[in-house]
C-alpha cells in the first residue's frame, strides 16, 4: 500500500523516512507579492516569514490541482495499485475534492481517500499511523478504523497575536475581527469534528493568558498528569511555543514530538504569532508503532 498526502499535514518525517514508508506529499502553494511558492520545495518557513515582515501585502493560498494528483497518483500506483489518500479538512481546504477529481484520472489504482476533518500534526499522526500499519501488513479496512480512532481522539488548538490574516483569510468577519483586534483580544481557536472548520474557544486579553487558557481546556479533556502524546507547533513564534510546551509539561505525562515550524500555508492564514497545539491519549498509538 502507498500513502498520499499534502503538505498540510505537518509529518514529522524525514524525506528518507517518508519514502522508506511509501508515503507522497503533495505541496500545497502560497502567493506573495506577486510570486507564487510549493511548500517545502521552493520555500520554507524560514524564508516566508522574513519576506512577509517586509512587505505591505498579505498572502494567498491554493490547494493543488487535480493534475499535480494525479502525477502522484501514478507514480505510487506503480510501486503498489492500493493507494490511500489522506488529507487536511475540506472544512478548510479543496485539497480532498482535487484529490477526488484526480482519482477519476487514475484507473490504474484503486484510492480510498480520508478527510480527516482537521489540519496539521493531527494530520501528520494519521498518516504515519497508517503507513506503519501498512508496513506491518494490515488490510485497508482496519487501517481505516484506525485512522479514524486516531482522528476521532486527537484535537488541536491555537492562538495568536494579531488578527489581520484571519481577517483576510475569510476566517472571520471584518467587522468582528476589526472589533476584536481594537479590544486586543486573543482568540482560541479549536478544529470542530463535524465540518472540520475552526471554532473559537474562548478570548482573553493577554497572549500569555491564552497559552494557559489552551492548557485549561486540555484539562477539562484529560486529568492532571494524564499520558499524553503532544506536539507543539507555531508559525514564525518559537518564544511562544516554548512557553506553551512548558505550560502542558507542568500538568500532563507528556510524550513529546519535536517542536518546530507548521505548514506556512496555514500559518498564512493565521500569521507569524500563532501558537497551537496538537494532543491525544499516547495509549492511542501503541497499535501501529
Amino acid at each position: 500500500m502507498q500513502i498520499v498526502t499534502d503538505s498540510g499535514a505537518d509529518l514529522n518525517l524525514s524525506l528518507d523516512e517518508q519514502a522508506a514508508l511509501g508515503i507522497h506529499v503533495v505541496p500545497l502553494t502560497v502567493s506573495l507579492d506577486g510570486e507564487t511558492y510549493r511548500e517545502d520545495i521552493d520555500i520554507t518557513p524560514a524564508a516566508f516569514y522574513p519576506l512577509l515582515a517586509n512587505t505591505h501585502s498579505l498572502p494567498t493560498t491554493s490547494q493543488p490541482s487535480p493534475g499535480e494528483f494525479v502525477q502522484v497518483y501514478r507514480r505510487a500506483a506503480e510501486m503498489n495499485e492500493e493507494v490511500l489518500s489522506i488529507h487536511i479538512s475540506t472544512g478548510l481546504s479543496g485539497t480532498y475534492n482535487a484529490a477526488l477529481l484526480a482519482a477519476e484520472q487514475v484507473p490504474e489504482a484503486q484510492i480510498t481517500h480520508i478527510d480527516t476533518k482537521t489540519l496539521s500534526a493531527s494530520v501528520g499522526w494519521q498518516v504515519e499511523a497508517a503507513a506503519r500499519a501498512a508496513q506491518k501488513g494490515w488490510a485497508m479496512p482496519r487501517i481505516i478504523d484506525l485512522v479514524r480512532r486516531i482522528g476521532d481522539a486527537t484535537e488541536s488548538i491555537y492562538t495568536l497575536n494579531e488578527l489581520k490574516y484571519l481577517i483576510h483569510g475569510g476566517r472571520i468577519s471584518h467587522m468582528k475581527g476589526l472589533i476584536a483586534s481594537l479590544l486586543r483580544i486573543k482568540p482560541i481557536i479549536g478544529v470542530e469534528k463535524v465540518g472540520g472548520t475552526y471554532a473559537q474557544m474562548g478570548q482573553v486579553r493577554s497572549f500569555k493568558r491564552a497559552l494557559g487558557h489552551i492548557v485549561d481546556l486540555m484539562l477539562k479533556q484529560h486529568a492532571p498528569q494524564s499520558k499524553l502524546r503532544v506536539q507543539v507547533l507555531y508559525s514564525f513564534n518559537p518564544e511562544g511555543g516554548e512557553l506553551l510546551r512548558s505550560l502542558i509539561d507542568e500538568a500532563f505525562d507528556c510524550e513529546w514530538l519535536p517542536m518546530g515550524p507548521m505548514s506556512l500555508v496555514l500559518g498564512a492564514h493565521t500569521g507569524p504569532s500563532m501558537v497551537g497545539v496538537a494532543y491525544a491519549p499516547a495509549s492511542l498509538f501503541s497499535a501501529a508503532s
